[in-house]
């Protein structure tokens, strides 16, 4: 069965469902924005209805979107200077440490 065409869900939230959702969320929602909510929630099930009209017989069941391994540069540790020309322009230090007045 098609699902094009179809204007409600095929399964629609409650407002009971919505008061509960919004319980463990520990979100405070009035009666206006639980009606608000049981509509949106509903419209976004439907969408996700919508991917059952999908043919994937033909489709491979993958466990990631692309097939790509380690597109990234070797991870490698490299000093940059950064720490010693901070610490030339800072007023007082430590070694690699910033060296402040003591406040009690």
């Amino acid at each position: 069965a098609s699902l094009r065409g179809r204007r409600e869900p095929l399964y629609m939230i409650s407002e009971s469902e919505v008061r509960k959702i919004a319980k463990l969320s520990k979100l405070q929602l009035n009666d206006d924005e639980i009606k608000v909510f049981a509509g949106e929630l509903s419209k976004i099930l439907g969408f996700a209805e919508k991917l059952d009209e999908l043919d994937l017989k033909n489709v491979e069941a993958t466990s990631h979107a692309v097939d790509m391994i380690n597109v990234f540069r070797e991870d490698k540790a490299v000093l940059s200077g950064v720490i010693e020309s901070v610490l030339e322009r800072s007023p007082d230090h430590d070694g690699p440490y910033f060296a402040v007045p003591k406040i009690i």
